[in-house]
């Protein structure tokens, strides 16, 4: 591992996987706002796309098998299908400022759980990550519905909560996609036939437009982008490389607004500022207890 400033070869790898997850947001409410997919049936075609990439990552079946599923399913379908949720009436770029509550939610789970102890810093990191969420939920933009964001939020949470146990799992990142891609498929198929309708009569409206937002959060986002990112930290000082992720949220405002036409209010500003500004002091500050990716963790 390099400990010295990173190559432009990580750097643009870093653009490329800020511009692929802020994008994801953006996409994502395009296939279930616009595209009218219902938004677990859509976590389930995005768990299919992972899978069809991903599979020969199956042949070895890992140790405590049923909770790689269960952690799997929690940091992936679980967090996505909510997220989905809030997406048919919240902004991308709210939701892109609600996903910073990411940080703070895994480290206040890990005092709980794991014994984290945290000083003054990281304390207010959390005060002013988590404040600012709460003022962008609490006052949306117009055309953003609290209810939705409350959806993001709850998929975030159900993240964070599952993440601060990733350690416990003897399994490498790429291929934890792969099983949470299959646990995902495993709960999120009964639910779509069970809480929605409407799934066949989307694919044939735009049969194209569908495939094409499923191939890039499956394959583009998850594959590509998460696993480029992974491979930096073997190689990086993750010191470098976890505070350049706060570029996502940035640019999934810029591209809400440019793409879906966002409208973008003093509380959205104001409460990502805090956001971002909270999370900057967390993820500079050393975590004994948690993986530096973690903390920004984009979902896999």
């Amino acid at each position: 591992m390099q400990g010295k400033g990173l190559p432009l070869s990580a750097l643009g790898t870093m653009l490329f996987c800020n511009i692929a997850w802020a994008m994801n947001v953006v996409v994502s409410k395009i296939a279930v706002a616009g595209l009218g997919v219902p938004p677990l049936f859509y976590t389930v075609l995005r768990s299919l796309a992972v899978l069809m990439v991903l599979f020969p990552l199956l042949r070895r079946i890992p140790e405590r098998l049923g909770l790689v599923l269960a952690i799997g399913f929690a940091i992936t379908g679980g967090s996505f299908g909510l997220q989905f949720v809030g997406l048919q009436t919240a902004s991308p770029s709210a939701v892109g400022i609600v996903n910073l509550s990411g940080a703070p939610l895994t480290v206040l789970f890990a005092i709980i759980f794991l014994g984290e102890e945290v000083r003054w810093r990281r304390a207010l990191g959390m005060v002013l990550a988590l404040g600012g969420v709460a003022l962008a939920i609490g006052a949306p933009a117009p055309g953003s519905d609290p209810i939705g964001l409350g959806f993001a939020f709850a998929g975030v949470l159900v993240g964070a909560f599952a993440s601060v146990f990733v350690k416990r799992l003897e399994v490498g990142a790429v291929t934890l996609q792969a099983w949470a891609a299959l646990a995902s498929l495993m709960v999120m198929l009964p639910g779509t036939l069970l809480l929605e309708t409407g799934q066949i009569a989307a694919i044939r409206a735009a049969p194209l437009a569908v495939a094409g937002c499923v191939l890039f959060a499956g394959v583009v986002v998850s594959v590509g982008a998460h696993s480029a990112y992974f491979r930096l930290f073997q190689r990086h000082d993750a010191n470098l490389i976890v505070p350049l992720t706060l570029l996502t949220p940035l640019l999934t405002i810029a591209f809400g607004t440019w793409l879906t036409g966002d409208a973008i209010g003093w509380p959205l500003i104001v409460g990502g500022v805090l956001a971002l500004a909270g999370v900057a002091i967390i993820v500079v500050r050393p975590s004994r207890k948690l993986f530096k990716w973690q903390l920004m963790r984009p979902k896999l």
